[in-house]
């Protein structure tokens, strides 16, 4: 007997915590309540895209909010790095090279042996980005060759690739 109402004493003392716990689940956050918007609230919404190349692109635009629940569910695999009243910055990892080095990019050596990445033929000078030094006089005369007139890059693999291939030849993985 004494062990059947220790059963029933568990068994209610269960049910009752999920229903507690039920009423809890369907309760919004007193904060989301708190900022629901009266009036359509119009800020500055800035975008950052960080790419695998360092690459930083921002779109800035103009948004109307007429509900804060709705704005935060449009954003929410950004991330927030900036808010004030009427503008907010946001940024994202883009898993993939920036639309720069897709239309315009070479990986090439500098003057001074390093590998870099050109906005065109690396003759044009215009570096993008720049990596590690690399022992020239290890490298193969036709991969010299190739960087010197520049290795075209269009995906992200092949962006890979040679950086990993390139790495062997790196000046500081020697020391």
């Amino acid at each position: 007997m004494f062990h059947r109402s220790r059963i029933l004493t568990i068994c209610s003392f269960v049910g009752v915590m999920l229903f507690i716990s039920l009423l809890n689940v369907n309760q919004q956050p007193i904060h989301a309540e708190e900022h629901s918007v009266q009036e359509p609230l119009t800020v500055k919404v800035i975008l950052k895209r960080k790419y695998l190349d360092g690459e930083i692109s921002e779109e800035v635009t103009k948004e109307t909010i007429l509900s804060m629940k709705d704005f935060w569910a449009e954003y929410k695999d950004w991330q927030l790095l900036n808010q004030e009243e009427d503008r907010v910055v946001f940024q994202k990892n883009i898993d993939d090279i920036s639309p720069l080095l897709k239309t315009n990019g070479y990986f090439g050596i500098a003057g001074d042996g390093t590998l870099t990445i050109f906005n065109g033929k690396p003759k044009t000078n215009e570096v993008i980005q720049s990596f590690f030094q690399l022992d020239v006089e290890k490298l193969e005369s036709r991969k010299h060759d190739e960087l010197k007139e520049g290795i075209r890059i269009q995906s992200k693999d092949q962006y890979l690739e040679v950086l990993q291939n390139l790495q062997y030849y790196s000046k500081t993985e020697k020391q």
